[in-house]
């Protein structure tokens, strides 16, 4: 094994993390801002870590993961509500702004959108292509993220744009092939 720059041999973990985290990059992710709101304030992020858990039962459950330094994560914990608010193909402007690259435009990520509440107070993207509006049910912190189970307490759609995606380290969009 070869030394770096600085002396010291990579471990075999830095390599397996580099070609996890390449390999990751080639998968296609939907991107989805997660907004909360409550005690602990407002607060929201991009993430691509969002899945269906389950369809069944009284309510449908999402999973959703987010760093376990990220000021959201306790925000939503305390706060205990959170929208999964999925972007449509024209609010990469919006993705770009939850993920921090905006900053210096938008003291108030908020505002670089339109914002409404559906049931639980948590913020509801306008011209998401869905907002699922979630109670928390559990949280497992696994290695460097909390995972969040969340019941979808309510929801709203539009199909009019296409879903915004993110593979190779850029934006994409969903189409429908026929």
């Amino acid at each position: 094994m070869s030394e770096t720059k600085s002396g010291v041999a990579p471990s075999i973990f830095d390599d397996q993390r580099a070609q996890f985290t390449e390999g990751m990059s080639k998968a296609v992710s939907s991107v989805v801002v997660v907004a909360t709101d409550g005690p602990a304030g407002r607060g929201g992020l991009t993430v691509s870590s969002m899945s269906s858990v389950s369809a069944d039962g009284p309510h449908p459950i999402l999973l959703v993961c987010v760093h376990h330094l990220s000021p959201v994560a306790a925000a939503i914990i305390k706060n205990e509500v959170l929208c999964v608010n999925l972007l449509s193909s024209d609010q990469a402007k919006v993705s770009n702004c939850f993920a921090g690259r905006h900053s210096e435009e938008f003291a108030d990520k908020f505002s670089c959108a339109s914002w409404s509440k559906i049931i639980t107070g948590a913020p509801a993207l306008d011209g998401a292509v869905v907002n699922f509006d979630c109670r928390l049910i559990e949280t497992k912190e696994v290695a460097t993220h909390h995972v969040f189970f969340c019941e979808v307490v309510g929801m709203r759609q539009q199909d009019a744009a296409p879903t915004l995606a993110y593979s190779r380290r850029s934006y994409c969009e969903i189409v429908t092939v026929k």
